[in-house]
């Protein structure tokens, strides 16, 4: 392996490391000062809005764009010093796809490993793998001009992983597919990690994608890290989970009861309406409703914990804005909602 491979921590094994990573483009950071440490194996989700950086970060990290200040390290070799051994370990899916539409489907997949110096044998060895991984069928051997949205995603993503990658990028992979791709290539992703143990730096504008795959998550804004975390922990930094209960009666006559109960910070009781804070929301509903029906019968009960849009809004004051629009829908942009979760009588 080269060396410096994990520059912040020798001892880690790391997949890529970024200290004060820089890139400008007319004078301008699009990234700023960024510090990154990765380790081998784990998914790690690159959150923000358009505009923030994320693709501009993977395009550097991918040796597509030099770094203008910095370092940055990829499986064991720099990105700027170093960039064919850092290509001949990667593998890359960026949000444009750009695919021979006259080929089929196998043959851009035999050129692809023909590209990275794959004998014959090796070749037809990882498309017989890749076709347990990529669900794409009897599509292979057509035309990639007949595919749908979907089905060229999956196949970009199969031709970046023809050479068996240790670190894979996929930058807003699931931009534009309508939910149903949308959850496939989730669990495409996810059964990469599982059975292969590979990296996957992945962007990300759809905070449930984040929430969904990522072990940690990088928040990014405007160039800038400015949280870093499990998807829990970062939910837990911003705030505690509400549960709000309405009962037949008085909610201030259970208020006692409620106080009582482990992982209860605060209890607020108003006519048949209570809200109460809790540590943990999921593990407290249940023992709360029990104290509240002893009572009165409980009428409806709403468990609200913090999303990683909050994480966003309470560091940069803005929300995360993520177009959620499937192919033909020109419905306006939404905003992640909280999760909610509502049990009612």
């Amino acid at each position: 392996m080269a060396e410096d491979a994990g520059m912040n921590n020798p001892n880690a094994p790391t997949a890529i490391v970024a200290e004060r990573l820089v890139r400008e483009f007319d004078g301008r950071p699009a990234v700023d000062e960024l510090d990154l440490h990765i380790r081998r194996g784990e998914i790690y989700g690159f959150l923000g809005p358009n505009g923030a950086g994320k693709s501009t970060t993977v395009r550097v990290l991918c040796t597509l764009l030099a770094p203008t200040a910095g370092r940055a390290v990829v499986a064991g070799y720099d990105v700027a010093t170093q960039p064919d051994k850092v290509r001949l370990r990667i593998g890359v899916a960026l949000q444009d796809v750009a695919l021979d539409p006259k080929q089929t489907g196998i043959e851009l997949l035999r050129l692809q490993g023909r590209l990275y110096g794959l004998t014959r044998a090796e070749i037809e060895q990882r498309l017989t793998e890749l076709g347990r991984l990529i669900d794409i069928g009897d599509a292979l051997d057509r035309r990639i001009a007949t595919y749908s949205g979907g089905m060229k995603r999956r196949l970009d993503l199969a031709a970046a992983l023809v050479h068996n990658p240790e670190v894979l990028f996929l930058d807003e992979p699931t931009t534009g597919l309508d939910p149903v791709s949308r959850v496939r290539m989730w669990e495409e992703v996810r059964r990469l990690n599982r059975e292969l143990d590979m990296t996957i730096f992945l962007t990300t504008q759809y905070l449930e994608e984040a929430d969904e795959l990522a072990d940690r998550v990088g928040i990014i804004n405007d160039g800038r890290l400015v949280a870093e975390g499990t998807p829990d922990e970062l939910k837990r930094s911003v705030g505690n989970d509400v549960i709000v209960a309405r009962v037949d009666g008085s909610a201030a006559a259970a208020r006692e009861a409620v106080e009582a109960l482990a992982g209860v910070l605060s209890v607020e009781a108003r006519g048949d309406e209570m809200t109460v804070t809790a540590a943990d929301g999921a593990a407290t509903i249940g023992p709360i409703a029990v104290a509240l029906n002893t009572v009165a019968p409980v009428r409806h009960l709403t468990l609200r914990t913090p999303t990683l849009d909050d994480v966003f809004l309470e560091l940069t004051g803005n929300h995360i804005q993520s177009d959620d629009r499937v192919a033909g829908d020109a419905g306006p942009r939404k905003v992640a909602r909280p999760e909610v979760v509502e049990v009612a009588r």
